[in-house]
């Protein structure tokens, strides 16, 4: 998840592994309360506590009920080392101010989970040397603040690091065998057929770790989405990438799936308004998915003046609205019964329209030379190369030298 933005079942708890590293433990001298269930670590919106002109979380809480927050992000400090800091600038070991809003949270019956990585600043993937070091340094961020859930954002340019992508999914393995109860969630791109190909990449890495979080989430916005309509269709797609993938049936797969939102107007121009949300949370909870949040809680306001669409803001939504309007899905969802039993079969989506801001590339050609980052379209769809090819074509295979970039 950008700056701007960012970009949700519970495993087991497994033994502790005998690596040395400290478990979690409720009640821990960093303040840490009693956990709260699973479904609010699933439905925790994003905070920037320290950018993006943080709001007051206690006033978030008093006017939604809300109780649980993903605090972003954590990353690796902007000058180099394998240490984590708050958005590369502030270390963890000496934090006092996440600290003061944690406890704030706290002391009103909530709990948050971190999030690592998002888009900009270099990731402790990249920066530390292996799976256990990469989870030594999240092992510090867990254990000053008494953690009970970790997110995991994973997506550009990180996720194209194949030595960065094995270390924080081995990390995430660790953490997951050394904190039992841990709660995990891997948030990735998405794209109009679920992700991309590097996210897909992500989802093999994980399989020959013989890694599985609490879930496996996408964030269908930034990628020529229109609506609830076109989320909801990259949602079932997705939900077929991860049967595919791990051999998972429709409904083990949704019980691992989750949605990360965009709340007003995106990156790239996308409207999401109250009721797409409304329309997404109910596709979420009538398939029984495990996570529905939304980047960001520093953009649940309207702008002053309202501006009707017509800029991205990390601090307002570029929507009409009420203060708090989009976390108040979250609490929705923390709450919803999920049905009994699974639907038996996936629903139709609505047909999603062509956006009419994304045009289509040049054609593809069989007798052309392209090179990386040369873009084509094919199958109605554009396409980037990722590396030289001639005659392979787009889509053909997972490992092939293109990029789907969605519809055009």
């Amino acid at each position: 998840m950008r700056p701007l933005r960012a970009c949700l079942g519970a495993a087991a708890a497994v033994a502790l592994a005998a690596t040395g590293a400290t478990a979690l433990v409720a009640g821990s001298a960093s303040g840490a309360t009693t956990a709260l269930t699973n479904r609010w670590y699933a439905a925790a919106p994003y905070l920037m506590p320290l950018d993006n002109n943080p709001p007051d979380p206690a006033a978030i809480m008093d006017a939604t009920g809300l109780k649980a927050f993903q605090l972003a992000f954590v990353l690796a400090p902007n000058g180099g080392g394998c240490s984590p800091t708050w958005d590369g600038t502030a270390p963890v070991s000496s934090d006092t101010t996440v600290q003061s809003v944690i406890n704030t949270i706290r002391g009103k019956g909530g709990d948050v989970s971190v999030s690592i990585g998002g888009y900009g600043g270099t990731k402790l993937g990249q920066a530390c040397s292996d799976p256990a070091s990469t989870a030594a340094a999240y092992q510090q961020v867990i254990t000053k603040y008494g953690l009970h859930a970790i997110d995991f954002d994973l997506e550009e340019p990180e996720y194209e690091n194949t030595a960065a992508i094995h270390n924080e999914i081995g990390a995430a393995k660790i953490l997951q065998q050394n904190n039992p109860g841990l709660y995990v969630s891997v948030t990735t791109a998405g794209t109009a057929d679920g992700t991309g190909w590097f996210g897909k990449q992500m989802l093999l890495e994980a399989k020959s770790q013989g890694f599985t979080p609490n879930n496996f989430s996408i964030m269908p916005f930034d990628g020529g989405f229109n609506g609830a309509a076109s989320q909801t269709s990259a949602l079932t797609n997705f939900n077929s990438i991860l049967q595919s993938t791990f051999g998972w049936d429709q409904a083990t797969a949704y019980a691992h799936e989750g949605f990360s939102g965009m709340n007003g107007r995106s990156d790239t121009g996308e409207i999401f308004t109250q009721a797409d949300f409304q329309t997404v949370l109910d596709y979420a909870t009538s398939h029984h998915m495990d996570r529905f949040t939304f980047w960001s809680l520093n953009r649940d306001r309207q702008c002053s003046p309202p501006d009707n669409g017509g800029r991205t803001s990390g601090t307002c939504s570029s929507v009409a609205q009420n203060s708090w309007d989009f976390a108040a899905y979250s609490v929705k969802f923390a709450g919803a019964t999920p049905p009994t039993t699974p639907p038996t079969s996936t629903p139709t989506p609505t047909p999603t329209p062509t956006p009419t801001s994304t045009s289509c590339k040049s054609a593809w050609s069989s007798s052309a030379v392209y090179t990386a980052g040369n873009e084509v379209s094919y199958g109605k769809h554009n396409w980037k190369a990722k590396w030289w090819t001639q005659n392979e074509v787009p889509g053909a295979s997972q490992w092939g030298p293109w990029q789907d970039e969605g519809a055009c």
